[in-house]
């Protein structure tokens, strides 16, 4: 008898990988925009997404999800924020924490 994965520890470690990757790219995407309205004048969090992205080698369909979660974190801000307010400036700190504890995360159980 031949028992399909559905719940395998496998299927779950991608996806669990998965998500926590694509917040990774919806907080990238919410500090572009956020730390561009309060003065930064670079690109870091762009050039950050883009640096997963190249990393990751992923199919055309998980890049564009990716993409999709990085322009989501950035219009989410872009419909609530034309300038820099303390609101923008305490999402910045939240988001800079979430983006750090993530990376951890992704590095300390999916690193190599």
């Amino acid at each position: 008898m031949l028992a399909l994965g559905f719940n395998s520890p496998t299927l779950y470690a991608q996806d669990a990988y998965d998500g926590k990757l694509l917040r990774v790219a919806e907080v990238l995407g919410s500090l572009h925009y956020l730390r561009n309205l309060c003065g930064e004048t670079a690109s870091i969090w762009r050039d950050q997404m883009d640096a997963i992205i190249a990393a990751e080698n992923p199919t055309e369909s998980e890049r564009l999800r990716l993409i999709s979660g990085f322009n989501y974190g950035y219009r989410t801000f872009s419909e609530n924020y034309i300038r820099c307010t303390p609101s923008a400036l305490a999402a910045i700190d939240r988001y800079m924490k979430e983006g750090e504890r993530l990376s951890n995360e992704i590095i300390s159980r999916y690193g190599n």
